[in-house]
């Protein structure tokens, strides 16, 4: 979630800059950029000696689309036990 919010926040971006302050090591957020890339989040593509990462928008409102599918149904859930625990 850190590199997302990270690339969210601050666009395309090196290793060097997301790993920048986080207590893993660059290969391990290579690492996890790489599972990112693989499930399609995420995309790079190299600069002279950097390869830089950025975030695909549209994996992002899959992403969204799910979260509020999930949501709407744990609204309806709640009411329905609301309405259980009223009764």
């Amino acid at each position: 979630m850190r590199l997302v919010s990270r690339l969210c926040a601050g666009g395309p971006a090196s290793i060097t800059r997301l790993s920048d302050g986080l207590d893993i090591t660059r290969q391990a957020v290579t690492k996890h950029l790489r599972v990112m890339q693989n499930s399609g989040l995420v995309r790079s593509a190299r600069h002279g000696r950097e390869r830089i990462w950025e975030l695909d928008p549209r994996r992002l409102e899959d992403v969204r689309h799910y979260l509020d599918l999930i949501s709407k149904q744990w609204d309806s859930a709640l009411v329905r036990l609301r309405g259980l625990l009223e009764d």
